[in-house]
């Protein structure tokens, strides 16, 4: 059964303007929403309009130039942040596949440092339509983390958790494959975030792993985002909450392009005390993420949540 396909059947939930004044009644029924998608599915869909659909449109067409760049111009992408990744190339291993980032991408001058570095005399439509694409993402991303801390009734952590997080946008291109290739794409894994956002071009490619071990195939309606839980939630959650598995499959046809915001924590994590009880013992010790992320990519023959539990299980 675990390889078996299923059309989408995940929880798509609306986040109009009416659910996100916090304190209303929507508002809290937004939050319960987004706690009990996670549970159940480690992930959902948010259907969110607020991005002008001609803002996302032309960020793709953006990425298409941005990846036709010669490759010696894009391994200038490098991040300084040990544990995190910048361009990633067609490897032998897998040709179909192309990504970088901009790591701390809220901070004011890191779209214009990155556009600088891709096009050495500038590229103002790049920058203008990035800086106005991250901040909307990067905004979502906060509504989301505010409705999980408020959900679980530690709300007043949020601020401080907030105050240190950080956050990185990836980019990636993933061809067809061709006939001599295998079917492309991404292996399945977990990744080591607190969240991880992400839009994608209408290329249905994108699987999520089930409770029942079968694959779900994300079809994403017009102006949505899938919201996966990352193995950091996992830890934070005390195991209420399942890091998201998954994977991209590729097949003939069009070539997918991708956005993804990676949520992560400058400093300690550990679960707060509010989510450990006799029904919900403590799983998990006090942990740095950033040297979880080294420790992920160091240990690549560690599978799914196995990595969380054997950097920082109890």
């Amino acid at each position: 059964m675990g390889s078996e396909t299923k059309a989408n059947i995940l929880p798509i939930i609306h986040f109009a303007v009416e659910n996100l004044k916090p304190g209303t009644s929507s508002w809290l029924s937004t939050c319960k929403n987004v706690r009990d998608a996670l549970e159940e599915h480690s992930c959902f869909l948010i259907q969110y309009e607020k991005i002008p659909s001609e803002l996302i449109n032309a960020i793709f067409l953006q990425l298409e130039e941005l990846f036709n760049l010669p490759t010696e111009t894009k391994v200038q992408n490098i991040t300084k942040t040990d544990g995190l990744i910048g361009y990633v190339g067609k490897r032998p291993s897998n040709p179909t596949i192309e990504s970088m980032g901009i790591e701390d991408v809220i901070n004011p001058e890191a779209v214009l440092k990155f556009t600088n570095l891709m096009w050495s005399s500038g590229n103002d439509s790049f920058s203008e339509l990035m800086e106005s694409y991250k901040n909307h993402v990067s905004d979502l991303e906060k509504v989301v983390m505010r409705m999980i801390f408020e959900s679980y009734g530690v709300e007043k952590s949020y601020s401080s958790y907030n105050e240190s997080s950080n956050r990185m946008i990836r980019f990636n291109k993933h061809r067809p494959p061709q006939l001599n290739e295998n079917i492309g794409g991404v292996h399945e894994h977990t990744d080591p975030t607190f969240v991880t956002i992400i839009q994608q071009n209408q290329v249905t490619s994108l699987e999520v792993k089930s409770k029942d071990g079968s694959w779900i195939a994300v079809h994403f309606p017009p102006s949505s985002f899938l919201v996966m839980a990352g193995d950091a939630l996992l830890a934070w959650s005390n195991g209420r909450v399942h890091s998201t598995l998954h994977r991209v499959r590729m097949s003939p046809g069009e070539t997918r392009f991708s956005t993804a915001l990676f949520s992560y924590h400058n400093g300690t994590i550990q679960v707060p005390k509010e989510l450990v009880d006799d029904d919900h013992p403590l799983q998990f010790k006090p942990f740095d993420q950033l040297g979880f992320f080294r420790f992920t990519f160091s240990n690549f023959s560690l599978n799914d949540e196995s990595k969380i539990r054997a950097y920082c299980g109890v």
